[in-house]
């Protein structure tokens, strides 16, 4: 019998110093993600397509004022239920969930625990083995969520903290929803003994002073954050806003490139421009080259990136899909958005059956072709 094995990624935002958590059950390929962030919603359901699972809800710890959730992008993207807080507030979940309530993906589940204080919907999730927490904004790493807005209360996220956090083992991995220094991760006893605002003999008045006391600014996403999410982060109108390129069938990698398939750019080849950017004796070496591919090698496609329309689709070919896949990242940064990579490069385009002009005879076999 094949052992259920955690699949688990700490993602970032860095333009909001999110983190987002996918965890996965191995034998059931389902997936839980927590606190996705609107902009990143297409890395996200990449990086879950490309580890071949089935995402099955998106968590909230709290209706967020610092970014737009991606919950309601990746319900269209993927299939997927939206669930937090009953306390939230917010409007379009699929589920809204009571303390102490289970929400399992595969084999495996977390349990949501009440922690409000930063707002008062707040939640911590903990796995079933109380291996690993997800603390949101109620409990950072040597610090905590503001205590200002959104019904915020110190004095109930000191209780929730103490009760239902410090209450678990030790060893417990904490993973905040926010770090700005680059901080990954903590432990339950870290946080007990060198947590300056929660931890150790701090009290329950000492806390409540000293929040009282920060005079933080006025978050600056807030006045769209906080409607977008209480929304479950459906853009006015239902755009998603991320709309998948039309020109061709494309696929999105989590290393944030447009691939397309060899029979998809068969489809396509006379309406777009395919640059070839291998040496010139790989040209018309043993695989040949596409019909009407235009040699560029990459070490030269900056200083001739204007030999290269705008007004027109670009698709990258190298032998592999490495070298052109680099091409892809140097055109972006010049500007270029309609462009693509040939997923496997000339190798998989001709074990496909792909056409090549220019080809040598020679050393096909070599090739695998």
């Amino acid at each position: 019998m094949e052992r259920a094995v955690l699949i688990f990624r700490q993602l970032f935002d860095a333009q909001s110093s999110t983190y987002t958590y996918l965890l996965g059950d191995s034998t059931s390929s389902e997936a839980v993600l927590i606190d996705p962030v609107f902009e990143q919603a297409r890395r996200d359901s990449a990086l879950i397509d490309e580890l071949g699972l089935k995402l099955k809800w998106t968590l909230e710890t709290h209706v967020h004022a610092d970014h737009v959730t991606g919950a309601w992008l990746l319900k269209h993207r993927c299939g997927s239920g939206i669930a937090l807080s009953e306390h939230g507030n917010a409007n379009g979940a699929d589920r809204l969930l009571k303390h102490g309530e289970r929400i399992a993906f595969g084999k495996r589940h977390l349990e949501m625990r009440a922690t409000p204080g930063h707002t008062a919907g707040c939640v911590t999730y903990v796995l079933d083995d109380q291996s690993m927490a997800f603390t949101g904004d109620c409990l950072l790493i040597r610090g905590c969520g503001r205590t200002d807005f959104q019904q915020g209360d110190p004095r109930r996220m000191f209780k929730a903290v103490r009760e239902q956090i410090f209450s678990l083992p030790t060893a417990c991995l904490i993973y905040p929803g926010h770090d700005y220094r680059g901080v990954m991760v903590t432990t339950v006893d870290e946080e007990r003994r060198f947590n300056s605002r929660l931890g150790g003999d701090v009290s329950v008045d000492d806390f409540a002073g000293y929040m009282a006391n920060l005079n933080l600014p006025h978050p600056k996403q807030i006045d769209v954050a906080l409607p977008a999410n209480l929304q479950c982060g459906r853009p006015a109108g239902g755009s998603t806003h991320d709309a998948d390129p039309k020109w061709a069938a494309l696929g999105f990698t989590f290393g944030g490139i447009w691939e397309i398939e060899p029979q998809a750019l068969e489809e396509v080849a006379e309406r777009v421009q395919i640059i070839d950017v291998r040496d010139a004796d790989e040209f018309t070496g043993t695989l040949g080259h596409i019909r009407g591919a235009k040699l560029i090698p990459l070490g030269e496609l900056r200083s001739r990136a204007a030999e290269i329309g705008r007004d027109s689709p670009v698709v990258t070919v190298c032998r592999s899909g490495a070298r052109s896949a680099q091409a892809v990242v140097m055109l972006q940064k010049e500007g270029w958005r309609d462009i693509a990579n040939l997923r496997g490069g000339m190798l998989r385009w001709r074990a496909e059956g792909g056409a090549a002009e220019g080809v040598a005879a020679e050393g096909l076999a070599a090739e695998g072709v």
